[in-house]
């Protein structure tokens, strides 16, 4: 899914870099083993690092969720805290569903979970009606 779903032969600063930070050598092992498998599906060389994690840091709160602060009035009327909107596991799929990474029947399964009113829903079906993103 990783490989999939985003261009791993991308060259970027650190800012922005792919990468996959792995904990232990077993994930360091299949890190490399999909990187390897991926490779020969590309012409491409894949720029995504593999390092070990070590001390991870937030990204500056305006980055947080940064699809769904583009949706003023739905990220408004979810009424988050600052804090939550960074843990909140709604939030991130939102943050996904309005990027255009989802599918809307995806969406109408887990309508319910994500705690939305039906003024919130249907701005998301909206959004994804016409795929994602702005």
């Amino acid at each position: 899914m990783f490989w999939n779903n985003h261009d791993s032969t991308s060259c970027h600063n650190r800012q922005y870099m792919s990468a996959i930070f792995f904990h232990g050598e077993e994930q360091k092992a299949l890190a490399e083993k999909t990187r390897d498998e991926h490779q020969k599906t590309l012409k491409r060389k894949i720029q995504t690092v593999i390092k070990p994690a070590e001390t991870f840091y937030d990204a500056e709160d305006y980055h947080q969720k940064y699809m769904l602060r583009q949706h003023r009035s739905l990220l408004q009327s979810l009424n988050f805290a600052p804090k939550e909107l960074i843990k909140s596991h709604s939030a991130a799929r939102l943050n996904g569903y309005v990027a255009g990474f989802g599918k809307k029947d995806n969406f109408e399964k887990e309508v319910e979970v994500l705690a939305l009113n039906d003024e919130q829903a249907n701005y998301v079906r909206s959004v994804l009606g016409r795929g994602g993103r702005h």
